[in-house]
């Protein structure tokens, strides 16, 4: 038994290895480089996960392409892009293929004498740079599509080279230490040389952060002459008192190039993403496949219980010869005339079944292309995009699930399918809007602008709304689903329930469940959220997301079971919040992230962390409540269309 156990398992981590790395392409073509050619560096937004808003680059007082230009421009961006904060644009680095920098001074920057507080004197860029690193933001650099790293040796269970995005602004201060400001960096850039192709192609840009005396930088930072950063005191930050502030900070960075005959092209994004997790990389292999083994186990208990209780049941009600069951009729059978009754507020229930049943879509489609590798992290930007326009296209599958199932309650109207197309994303939208006048005061980076808001609304109103009224419009014309049994004019009177057969208790028990089976995930999905990590076993996610379809599905079916045998006929609703619940905890799980793994504490932060962690709970219960009622739906209308009633 052990053996075989051991085999599944090593055969379910094989398979998953294969999922999630054979579908992984990089994200866009190579270029080749000839000795002496400039390579473009650019600068990215710089970013904390003390406080989850970043900010422009040049938002602080460092070196600008153009010194007199108030605003510098920003390359071309998708919508994934300025929705994750992303604001590429043009540095101050040069660099030239093969052409090492011993020490190259960039530019020296002051604080601006009319910038200051009135009250205490103190200049604003000095206050800002030194808030911006007391919050630990690092800077981000982009060369040939790759970010720029620091990298350690990490000496885990898994001994290795460990990458870190991005670098430290400088090193935060406290009573007894000043703020030092980083202000050389030194860059290696790793190349390979491809077999029969002129140039070099870049698989690897790393650098390692220094705080040097601006002092030194002016007098000893000369091009082809030894720079040891190392020898040289630190740049202190001092804001205050006035009189004693710094006065200029110098700016500086060298350059190596190195040949890495090892790494190809084709696998340069290799390190950044195995370094994603490198502290609990075989808890996320071998708890996946846990995860897996006990839902695939508890899979089988249930389908067994099912059938053998049906199997039963279906003998016992459809013998006509069973003179117990024709004395006294209890159990599901009883209430064959009111289980198809139309529930409470039918309308909503077709909206909310209408839009989960299009943000599936949307995610299967979008698992679809990300296991494919589309949507891998070389393609900034292009997950949230994908989302974004998928969701807007399965608005035709969401207009016909809600119109099937408003006709089916006798609810066809045109108000339903308009409540289906702006129930969910508007709610989602006056959420976003809040917070985007937030981000707009502090002025953060990803402060969706106005013809971008515009961009959006149009998607909603112009594109995914008509599609629903489309979907909805081929629903309507499809016949009427009819039920297998009749419904009773009368509604028969429930029992009194006993305490573990109420809905708060049924729902909360349930909920419990998917999320139980996909909780592990959760945890490496909110670290590439808020903690800068790349995510990109989307091959697990497929396996993840699988288990949790079954999942819903079959704690629906279970508990809506157990709920006709005690003769609540009242399972729609009940059957949507049993599997939905999982968002709930979710949510809870989520306040338990932000306390033991996040060090937000400002309020700006804490409040863009739940707002944005609800509208993602929310959407989940919205999501798993759709699959609980849909295979509830099937399964009920399965064991009552068997059923033979005189």
């Amino acid at each position: 038994f052990f053996s075989t156990v051991t085999g599944m398992r090593l055969f379910i981590v094989v398979l998953c290895a294969t999922l999630s790395g054979a579908f992984y392409l990089p994200g866009v073509a190579p270029r080749e480089y000839l000795d002496s050619e400039n390579v473009t560096v650019k600068v990215n937004s710089i970013k904390s996960t003390e406080t989850a808003i970043p900010y422009d680059y040049y938002s602080i007082m460092v070196c600008r392409p153009d010194a007199s230009a108030k605003k510098i421009k920003a390359e071309a961006e998708n919508m994934g892009e300025i929705l994750w904060g992303d604001s590429i644009k043009a540095s101050r680095y040069y660099m030239q293929m093969n052409k090492d920098i011993s020490c190259a001074k960039v530019c020296t920057t002051k604080p601006k004498s009319e910038n200051v507080e009135k009250k205490t004197g103190i200049s604003k860029g000095l206050k800002k740079l030194k808030r911006r690193i007391d919050d630990e933001y690092r800077g981000h650099l982009i060369l040939d599509n790759l970010p720029v790293s620091e990298v350690y040796i990490w000496e885990g269970s898994e001994k290795g080279l460990y990458y870190r995005r991005g670098y430290p602004l400088g090193s935060p201060g406290n009573k007894s230490s000043p703020t030092l400001v980083n202000n050389h960096l030194q860059f290696t850039v790793k190349i390979h040389k491809p077999e029969g192709l002129p140039g070099w192609r870049i698989v690897g840009f790393e650098v390692v952060p220094y705080s040097v005396q601006s002092s030194k930088i002016d007098s000893d930072c000369i091009p082809d002459q030894d720079f040891d950063a190392e020898k040289y005191g630190p740049q202190t930050l001092v804001i205050s008192p006035p009189e004693k502030a710094t006065k200029f900070l110098s700016w500086s960075y060298s350059l190596h190039w190195v040949e890495d005959k090892d790494v190809a092209w084709s696998s340069r994004w290799d390190h950044y993403l195995k370094s994603s997790d490198a502290s609990s990389s075989n808890i996320h292999w071998f708890a996946i496949v846990n995860s897996l083994m006990i839902v695939l186990c508890l899979s089988a208990m249930v389908a067994m219980i099912l059938l053998r209780a049906l199997h039963k049941d279906f003998n016992r009600y459809n013998n006509p010869d069973n003179e117990d069951e024709a004395q006294e009729e209890t159990g599901w059978k009883v209430i064959h005339g009111d289980v198809f009754r139309e529930p409470k507020y039918p309308g909503l229930l077709a909206c909310y079944v209408g839009t989960g049943s299009q943000m599936l879509g949307m995610a299967l489609v979008t698992l679809m292309f990300a296991c494919m590798g589309f949507l891998s992290p070389a393609r900034r930007g292009g997950l949230m995009t994908a989302m974004l326009v998928l969701y807007a296209l399965m608005g035709c599958l969401g207009g016909f699930v809600a119109a099937i199932l408003a006709k089916m309650f006798h609810e066809q109207s045109w108000g339903t399918i308009l409540l289906t197309g702006v129930w969910l994303p508007g709610k989602v939208f006056c959420i976003f809007f809040c917070l985007n006048l937030m981000l707009w005061a502090k002025q953060a980076s990803n402060a969706v602008p106005f013809i971008m808001l515009c961009g959006l609304i149009a998607l909603w109103f112009f594109v995914s709304i008509p599609l629903v009224f489309f979907g909805a419009a081929v629903g309507y014309k499809r016949d009427t689903i009819a039920p297998p049994q009749s419904v009773s004019q009368i509604p028969r009177f429930i029992p009194e329930q006993k305490w573990h057969m109420r809905p708060a208790v049924m729902v909360l028990s349930a909920g419990a469940v998917p999320f139980g089976a996909a909780f592990i995930e959760l945890y490496f999905i909110l670290s590439s959220l808020w903690l800068n990590k790349f995510y990109y076993v989307f091959g697990f996610f497929a396996i993840v997301f699988a288990i949790l379809i079954v999942t819903c599905a079959e704690i629906s079916i279970v508990l809506v079971y157990f709920q006709l045998c005690y003769e609540d006929y009242r399972w729609m609703w009940r059957s949507f919040f049993y599997s939905g619940a999982s968002g709930l905890y979710l949510f809870v799980y989520s306040i338990q992230y932000l306390a033991s793994t996040l060090n937000m504490t400002s309020p700006a932060s804490i409040t863009l962390y739940l707002c944005y962690m609800a509208v993602l709970s929310y959407g989940l219960f919205v999501l798993t409540g759709t699959i609980g009622f849909l295979s509830s739906l099937v399964f009920v209308r399965y064991i009552y269309a068997a059923l033979k009633v005189d």
